[in-house]
């Protein structure tokens, strides 16, 4: 999955976030998802452990942060970001993080999270069970979230892997994205299809 695409699962699901809100994308890596987030409108605040390959996309709606996010508590890395109307977590796993990112999202924040599953050594790396979930362990570690979708298994694109992706929202049920538009809005600014001709 590490690749300058934006994620499919994020993309299908950014459309829920308020428009114009704050999201964080944490364990940015190259920003495909940051870039993505800018494009719609997003102020966003990308945080990794090296942030040199973020730093042309610094600016006043994408503020930059070096963070060891495993290093001492998981509360003092996240502690003082929050109230985020959108999360963005892909390809990564440290499971302390889990409850602080929760804690991260405001009333009514959608939560978006892609990474390896155990099954994915078959495919490569990771291979490592500490860096792979176990089965449906994302539902149970965000169930103080309302869960709107979750997906488990083998992907082909844009590698083969073994993943598990989740979907929730700190809050009730709302609106899920099911409109053409909105999904076709989406894929263009990641660069995915054309805009129909008018």
């Amino acid at each position: 999955m590490a690749h300058d695409t934006p994620s499919a699962w994020v993309r299908r699901f950014i459309p829920l976030i308020r428009p114009g809100g704050r999201v964080l994308d944490l364990a940015a890596g190259g920003g495909r998802h940051t870039r993505l987030l800018l494009d719609m409108g997003f102020v966003v605040t990308a945080v990794d452990r090296d942030i040199a390959g973020l730093h042309p996309l610094a600016s006043g709606k994408c503020d930059l942060r070096a963070l060891d996010l495993e290093s001492g508590p998981p509360e003092r890395a996240l502690g003082p970001l929050g109230g985020f109307d959108g999360v963005v977590v892909t390809n990564y796993l440290h499971r302390p993080l889990f409850a602080p990112i929760a804690a991260a999202m405001a009333s009514g924040g959608v939560l978006i999270y892609e990474t390896f599953a155990a099954g994915n050594e078959r495919f490569g790396r990771p291979r490592n069970p500490d860096f792979l979930l176990r089965r449906g362990e994302l539902i149970a570690a965000f169930a103080v979230l309302t869960i709107i979708a979750f997906e488990e298994g083998e992907v082909t694109r844009p590698r083969p892997a073994f993943v598990q992706r989740i979907a929730a929202l700190a809050g009730p049920l709302g609106r899920l994205p099911e409109s053409d538009t909105e999904l076709d809005a989406t894929r263009r600014l990641a660069g995915g299809e054309p805009a129909p001709a008018a």
